[in-house]
């Protein structure tokens, strides 16, 4: 059986609960019963390690929520956040496809008074064009990039283009790290096989990263019990902030992630939900 990413370093955080595959959930992931892959690093990589600000005090990230392909839109969306947060994370939207290039969108908001965090998936670029962008975030002035190995086309909104998968994120991480920049990487607590997400993590490290962001896990407990069992690095937890049913329901589609007991049920029943 093959990876439907073509992923060497899995399995993703879109495995569902019974170890399906994102794409099919009758397609068993190859990787939920395997022991977890190695990082076999390249001559002369650099090793992970924690960067200075990671003992100064908790640290606040958040998405940039924005109309994909408006200039003004982004704009507006930075300077409502800029004295709230201290990064923006401006990643690939899972669904939709056709959207501003991260190292563009670092560019427009460098001037801002908001640190970008840039993202990048697997999905839709090659090796090359993947580094191309790194290159870009480098000299737009990033803070640093969440790599990502991407949800597959097929459950996206554009399921007529083609996936490219090149790499995965654990591979996406060590060239940008080579790259000079701050990696972080995300895991899935509750995802298939649990017990190993610690491990696969561990791995990330090996090929670079730096920083881990915690997918929804349910609540703190969870959280904590992962950052225990984890590599000794700085993570950053996920909270939902839901703004209505749409969203709340586009949260309860995605595998792998788990919400707090009746956190989406208060908003879906909500006589006014919006």
């Amino acid at each position: 059986m093959t990876c439907p990413k073509r992923m060497v370093y899995g399995p993703c955080g879109g495995v569902t609960a019974e170890g399906g595959c994102e794409v099919d959930a009758a397609l068993p992931c190859p990787f939920v019963d395997a022991p977890t892959v190695r990082w076999d690093p390249s001559p002369g990589r650099p090793g992970a390690e924690v960067p200075p600000w990671a003992a100064t005090r908790p640290l606040v990230l958040a998405d940039l929520p924005t109309a994909p392909l408006s200039r003004a839109a982004l704009l507006r969306s930075a300077d409502l956040l800029a004295d709230g947060v201290d990064a923006v994370l401006i990643g690939d939207h899972p669904g939709a496809r056709v959207q501003f290039p991260p190292s563009y969108r670092a560019l427009l908001l460098r001037d801002r008074g908001v640190a970008v965090w840039g993202g990048l998936t697997c999905r839709d670029r090659s090796r090359v064009a993947l580094e191309g962008e790194l290159a870009a975030l480098v000299d737009a002035g990033a803070a640093a990039v969440h790599c990502v190995t991407g949800d597959h086309t097929a459950v996206g909104h554009r399921p007529d283009a083609a996936p490219v998968f090149d790499l995965d994120a654990t591979r996406l991480a060590a060239l940008a790290r080579a790259a000079g920049l701050l990696v972080s990487v995300a895991e899935s607590p509750c995802a298939p096989p649990t017990a190993l997400r610690p491990a696969r993590l561990a791995e990330k490290v090996r090929a670079g990263a730096q920083v881990c962001v915690v997918n929804h896990a349910g609540g703190r407990a969870t959280v904590a019990e992962f950052v225990a069992s984890g590599p000794d690095i700085p993570y950053i937890a996920c909270v939902p902030v839901v703004l209505g049913p749409a969203q709340a329901r586009l949260l309860a589609a995605f595998p792998g992630l788990v919400l707090p007991p009746g956190f989406l049920d208060g908003i879906l029943e909500a006589r006014d939900p919006v």
